[in-house]
């Protein structure tokens, strides 16, 4: 089931979902991609998905796939996905961690992974 956004959002967490707005700028800036939302996530995906973001408390957790191992301050746990990919689960609580770090590592995504890894 594919949704909207402000309704995967409505009765979460005011801060969360300003964090998530700002992930999804981020993602939405960088071409074109296909927003899926679903009642327990939005992913963003070319022919792949590359990333992917819910809402847990007051938190923004995000999962953003590469091909290689990145270490980062908002790293909860990075594990191989395949044989080429790599899922990285970040966790933020404030608008300045979704910072150009972030906007780099999502672009890298959508260049790489979103295209399939065939």
């Amino acid at each position: 089931m594919t949704g909207d956004v402000d309704e995967y959002a409505a009765g979460l967490d005011d801060a969360a979902v300003e964090l998530l707005y700002l992930f999804r700028e981020r993602v939405l800036a960088l071409g074109d991609v296909d927003e899926r939302v679903h009642p327990s996530e939005v992913a963003w995906a070319r022919a792949r998905v590359f990333a992917t973001a819910f809402i847990v408390s007051s938190r923004l957790e995000v999962a953003i796939d590469l091909l290689r191992r990145v270490e980062h301050p908002r790293l909860r746990e990075s594990f191989a996905t395949t044989k080429k990919v790599w899922t990285h689960r970040m966790s933020f609580t404030a608008a300045d961690q979704i910072d150009d770090v972030i906007g780099e590592l999502l672009a890298e995504a959508f260049e790489t992974v979103g295209p399939g890894t065939r």
